[in-house]
């Protein structure tokens, strides 16, 4: 029977194609950055876990730990850019729930990287690391523009670009809360929360953007009264007729 110590060695010498052994390199450099600040991995360790040794990850990456921290970081931008990825069938806001659930679900897997990275002040935080984070943010806000009727062939206006924009910067935000709550609450009611605000952002847009009106009016009718904007819909039905009073006498 083999040991378990010696499995690395063994894994090792496998001959793997340039792009095989890259690939491997950056998928032990991701399982370190998924949960610890890139601070705290060395490149011993990234070599222990792809069971290499330590000169043959300089072979592959000669800028060290920083070169390879932003070959991963790009791996892994790429890899949260096809959470937002979504076909566009359905009720809108039954897509943007389960791109949520994508998200949430990547948030989760790479929790203290995840963490680290949009926080900032790493000493591997670069103009290039940080233009990679807002590729990501842009990628999500057009993806979100899409589901909402608005992309390629139809360019939103400049109002319901910033409000999509505010609304993946509040997603954003309340990722790094619900970390730091311990990941309370559950991932799901934290994604029906999120997508109700998105919602309740582009209702209270549509008041005073005739170009969000409009395509809050193309997006009612793909929706159902089980789903997401029904469910909301009901829930509000209540608070509505409690604030009738506030409005002024015809």
């Amino acid at each position: 029977m083999t040991s378990a110590a010696a499995a690395p060695q063994n894994r090792a010498y496998r001959r793997l194609s340039v792009e095989e052994r890259r690939t491997q390199l950056l998928g032990a450099a991701l399982s370190l950055f998924a949960h610890r600040a890139p601070d705290e991995v060395s490149l011993d360790e990234v070599a222990a876990v792809a069971g290499v040794s330590r000169p043959l990850v300089y072979r592959y990456f000669p800028g060290g730990r920083q070169q390879l921290y932003e070959a991963a970081l790009r791996s892994a931008a790429d890899e949260l850019k096809l959470c937002f990825a979504e076909p566009p069938v359905g009720p809108p806001t039954e897509r943007v729930t389960r791109v949520l659930g994508r998200y949430l679900t990547f948030v989760d897997e790479h929790d203290a990287g995840f963490s680290a990275l949009l926080r900032g002040g790493s000493v591997a935080e670069t103009s290039r690391t940080t233009a990679i984070v807002d590729g990501v943010r842009r990628a999500a806000a057009e993806q979100i523009l899409l589901h909402l009727g608005r992309g390629d062939t139809r360019a939103p206006g400049a109002r319901l670009r910033m409000m999509v924009r505010t609304w993946i910067a509040a997603v954003e935000a309340a990722s790094l809360i619900w970390l730091d709550e311990e990941k309370q609450p559950p991932a799901d009611e934290l994604r029906t929360w999120l997508v109700d605000q998105l919602i309740a952002m582009l209702a209270a847009t549509a008041t005073t953007d005739p170009e969000t009106a409009a395509a809050v009016a193309d997006l009612l009718p793909l929706e159902t009264v089980e789903g997401p904007a029904g469910r909301l819909a009901d829930r509000l039905v209540p608070v509505v007729t409690d604030a009738a009073h506030l409005l002024p006498p015809d």
